[in-house]
């Protein structure tokens, strides 16, 4: 099957773990512990029902809206995920021309394989960058420098990884949390030799933005990994945040807050979103779906921050659900993954002309012709 046969995000997955080596597959499939999380992220939006409001104008559906001071052609963003060469030879790059013809942010991450610099020079739309701060804070405000020369929108902030989620299926297939993979992945990567060339001998798989710092001395003697994983500070706090907000002066976003609580400090301490998430269920096993916050933390915190729900959005069902619960806009992980390991640059591009012909025939259907317009009459929890 190849993509053109391909008509939701799930069936990319489909090709995905064909082309992948197995052990990378399931790196990108899989969640922590049991994976209920995982399931549950996506498995919640059928706890909502939508309520049509017919015999309403639907004769121009409009999916522009507002996110972090920018205007974006609809309510979807690229949340960040590691190192995308992984699954495509065409890596980040491939990803933000394709979310650059659709009209939406993209977001690059600290382990990604293309640099700050190349990914800020493709395209005008926003860009955002996913930060950590580091117990090495001079490598903390490079990073904030360097996205500042290049014209980034925002920042992330990702606060749900004191330590690494227990990712029992990296151990099953041997994958690590690294491009170098375990012994027990050899015979599954000579299965895919175009792979394993781009890996090993042309080395896609750097994390560019951390090897051609200005700390590249630090980890002469250990990997890239073992590096980042000792600069990743437990005794981080709000204080940090504040601090992170007045270096950076501009939109801030937190990734992995899901209290009203955690979003209330996220707020006073200078940010200006949130994205809900469990880390696509891949960190604390057992955290409610993203989609299950959004009402609490809309109520609540609406007028001082933008929501963003990232995790388990597959259909433009989700994205309408999540937008009518309170939500600004939502962000995928997986849902441009699978598409971009089935098919590059034309996978994503696929995956996204699908995913954005589902939000608008949604809309037209729920008998709303703007996102904006989205709201509590669309809506409502199951019995």
């Amino acid at each position: 099957m190849g993509i053109n046969r391909c008509f939701n995000i799930m069936d990319f997955r489909r090709i995905a773990k064909r082309k992948l080596p197995a052990p990378v597959f399931h790196y990108l499939d899989g969640g922590a512990d049991d994976e209920w999380s995982l399931r549950r992220n996506t498995e919640a939006f059928n706890d909502y029902e939508l309520q049509p409001a017919h015999l309403s104008n639907v004769s121009n559906v409009r999916m522009e809206t507002t996110l972090f001071g920018k205007r974006i052609d609809w309510p979807v963003m690229i949340a960040p995920t590691g190192a995308s060469r992984l699954f495509n030879a065409g890596g980040e790059p491939a990803v933000v021309r394709a979310a650059e013809k659709f009209g939406m942010p993209y977001s690059l991450s600290t382990v990604g394989t293309t640099t700050i610099e190349a990914v800020g020079a493709i395209g005008d739309h926003p860009k955002i960058f996913q930060i950590y701060v580091f117990r090495d804070r001079e490598m903390t405000r490079a990073f904030i420098e360097r996205c500042k020369a290049s014209n980034y929108t925002a920042l992330c902030l990702t606060v749900d990884t004191p330590v690494a989620g227990n990712r029992e299926r990296d151990y099953v297939y041997g994958m690590m949390a690294t491009a170098r993979p375990a012994l027990a992945s050899v015979p599954s990567m000579l299965r895919h030799p175009g792979w394993l060339y781009r890996a090993i001998v042309r080395k896609d798989m750097e994390l560019v933005n951390i090897t051609q710092g200005e700390n590249v001395q630090k980890f002469t003697d250990s990997n890239v990994m073992e590096f980042i994983d000792s600069q990743f500070d437990r005794s981080l706090t709000w204080k940090d945040v504040e601090w992170l907000a007045s270096e950076w002066g501009g939109p801030l976003i937190i990734k992995g807050v899901q209290t009203v609580e955690d979003c209330r400090k996220a707020a006073d301490s200078g940010a200006t979103a949130v994205m809900l998430s469990n880390h696509g269920g891949r960190q604390l096993e057992g955290t409610p779906a993203p989609v299950d916050c959004i009402p609490a933390v809309a109520d609540a915190l609406r007028d001082r921050l933008e929501i963003i729900c990232d995790g388990g959005v597959r259909r433009g069902t989700h994205i309408v659900k999540a937008l009518a619960l309170g939500a600004n806009a939502c962000s995928i992980g997986r849902g441009y993954l699978y598409p971009l390991a089935a098919g590059g640059q034309a996978g994503v591009e696929r995956g996204l002309d699908l995913l954005q012909a589902e939000l608008k025939r949604t809309l037209a259907l729920v008998g709303c012709d703007s996102v904006e317009k989205l709201d509590g009459r669309y809506v409502k929890k199951r019995a």
